[in-house]
């Protein structure tokens, strides 16, 4: 028996993604939504009078729907099946045909590969986009609660990673968290063809729908019989739905009814009954994909407080059923989407907007992952550190920021793939070719699972996080006097001096201060150069100046952090606190987020 451990395994999914993200992009979820697109199509073939009966129907509901989906054995007779016809989809198909041979004959009726496995795997996006989601508001909620929590401890801080004007610990912490929700924003709308109000809302990526081979939905114009439709006479209606009917030898009631809206509605603009028919058929499909979903995922689907009453704030069955009736309610603003006009897939360029999205939020990740780095070789931080851990194996007294390390590594992983996406959506010719497939098997779910368990570990690194206050005050306490340098200078022109030759006073001992430290090592003697300076004294003691210096308040660091406490505060009131609200169950029902090794 062959060992697993004589073989390659990806350290995301050993190392580094959460089961939940790993399950999502798992071969038994992925194909088990591609049979519940075969069901949802061929139950909507019935409904219109297609050659479906009732019998192969509910055969082949009674496979799908059965607890666990695609078993062992059936996925292993479609591995035997693609050995021979070296096509994944029709090796599916032959093997939910062996499972229900009754409905063996309508499986996959009308359809070309890329509608099944194009909707199948923009479910997926739509899925692993709202785990990202909700990870990423996790995060940011965490980042706040630090925020607040350190919003007054003045801290040093850096541009050019040179000392510059302080900040608090608090307020860099919210600034952290304001680049993870300009990420978040982003992924909320990620699909620029939907209107503004659905992106916003849910986050929806609208499927493909059924197009065939080449995007013109040729085949099923046949099924539905285009001629039937076409030589009907616009205005009768009930002609129309007969000559429909008479296709499939039977009607369904509700079909006759949702026939009669359809045609309706379509005569109110320039005829297109089958188009409309189409799109009746598309929607049908839609509406049973989403409100099967899967309770474990669709669950992450969440809207902002104050929305519309029909989107719903989980994602149970009948909830998931009220967000596509209020989609397609909107029938203006869903007819933009039905009108792209597509090759055999779903435009690639579509990935590299997700992709780009993915990697400007592992941007951000990395941002931060830095800083935290670069503070803890200052002493001033430290990530979370167990017990038993070992920092190095020669050096024992090691405390490496191995979580924000990791980070940066996966981030930068996602970061790259996105040209994986730009060089897919540049090189489909016309219609389509197939060199997307292979690149698209890696770079789409390692881009999630990877960001997953960064989101994951930047979480772990957030709660625990510890701040050596002492450190901090020490650090900046030991550049203070530079900073205050200008404050030094107001007081004193405030005082009677002339701003020009006190500007040179302090310039000349500021740089003689800077250069004790830096070649002889010692402390920054500044102020204490400037108050043994006469031209730095009162009238009473010799000096020129109308009054002394307060030196003991120059040297107070919350004089010199502007609106550092205001900015957190207000951010954490009008972003944080909505989001929370927004997320909170989405929040509440994720996993663990510690290191898996």
């Amino acid at each position: 028996m062959t060992s697993p451990y004589d073989t390659y395994t990806s350290p995301l999914a050993s190392r580094n993604a959460s089961p939940e993200m790993l399950r999502l992009w798992s071969p038994r979820h992925k194909f088990n939504t591609w049979r519940r697109i075969w069901l949802a199509v061929a139950e909507a073939q019935h409904e219109m009078g297609l050659p479906v009966t009732k019998e192969q129907v509910e055969e082949l509901s009674a496979v799908v729907n059965r607890p666990g989906g695609i078993t062992d054995d059936e996925m292993k007779a479609a591995e035997k099946y693609e050995r021979e016809l070296r096509h994944d989809v029709m090796a599916h198909v032959h093997a939910l045909g062996d499972s229900c041979p009754k409905a063996r004959g309508i499986i996959h009726l009308g359809m070309t590969s890329q509608d099944v496995v194009c909707n199948a795997d923009q479910l997926l996006l739509h899925q692993s986009l709202s785990f990202i989601r909700a990870k990423l508001a996790r995060l940011i909620s965490t980042l706040a609660i630090n925020a607040q929590r350190w919003k007054a401890i003045p801290t040093l801080g850096f541009t050019h990673y040179q000392p510059a004007q302080p900040l608090t610990v608090g307020r860099r912490s919210a600034m952290w968290a304001t680049d993870s929700w300009l990420a978040l924003r982003r992924l909320q709308a990620v699909h620029p063809y939907a209107p503004d109000w659905l992106t916003l809302k849910i986050g929806l990526l609208p499927l493909r729908g059924l197009r065939g081979a080449t995007g013109t939905q040729a085949s099923f114009c046949a099924l539905l019989s285009a001629r039937a439709v076409e030589q009907s006479p616009s205005g009768d209606i009930d002609k129309i739905i007969e000559n429909l009917a008479a296709v499939g030898g039977e009607t369904d009631p509700l079909l006759t009814e949702r026939t009669k809206k359809v045609l309706k509605n379509a005569l109110q603009e320039p005829l297109d009954p089958m188009g409309d028919l189409l799109w009746s058929m598309e929607e049908t499909v839609t509406e049973r994909l989403f409100a099967w979903g899967d309770p474990e995922f669709d669950r992450n689907v969440v809207v902002p407080p104050g929305s519309s009453s029909t989107f719903p704030t989980g994602g149970s069955e009948p909830q998931l059923r009220g967000v596509m009736r209020a989609i397609t309610g909107a029938e203006q603003e869903v007819k933009l989407v039905n009108s792209l006009v597509t090759g055999q897939t779903y435009p690639r360029v579509i990935d590299t907007f997700v992709l780009a999205d993915l990697a400007a939020t592992a941007a951000v990740l990395h941002k931060i992952a830095t800083d935290i780095r670069l503070l803890c070789n200052r002493k001033e931080l430290d990530e979370p550190f167990e017990d038993k851990q070992i920092g190095s194996s020669a050096m024992p007294y090691k405390r490496n920021p191995m979580r924000c390390e990791r980070i940066c590594g996966l981030t930068r992983f996602v970061m790259n793939l996105v040209g994986n996406a730009y060089d897919t959506a540049a090189t489909q010719w016309l219609e389509r070719t197939l060199d997307d497939s292979s690149n698209r098997r890696l770079s789409l779910p390692e881009a999630f699972l990877a960001l997953d368990g960064a989101l994951d570990l930047m979480h772990n690194v957030a709660s625990g996080l510890i701040v050596h206050e002492a450190m901090v005050r020490k650090n900046l306490m030991a550049e203070l006097p530079f900073m205050a340098t200008e404050n030094i200078l107001m007081e004193c022109v405030k005082l009677g001096g002339d701003r020009q030759h006190y500007h040179e006073l302090i310039r000349v001992h500021a740089q003689a201060a800077g250069m004790r430290v830096k070649q002889e090592g010692l402390d920054n003697d500044l102020l204490d150069r400037l108050k043994t300076d006469k031209a730095f004294c009162s009238t009473a003691r010799g000096g020129p100046l109308s009054a002394e210096l307060d030196w003991d308040g120059v040297m107070d660091p919350m004089k010199y952090i502007g609106r550092s406490v205001e900015q957190t505060e207000r951010f954490i009131r009008e972003v944080v606190e909505p989001l929370r609200e927004q997320y909170g169950q989405a929040i509440a029902d994720l996993g663990q987020s510690g290191p898996k090794v």
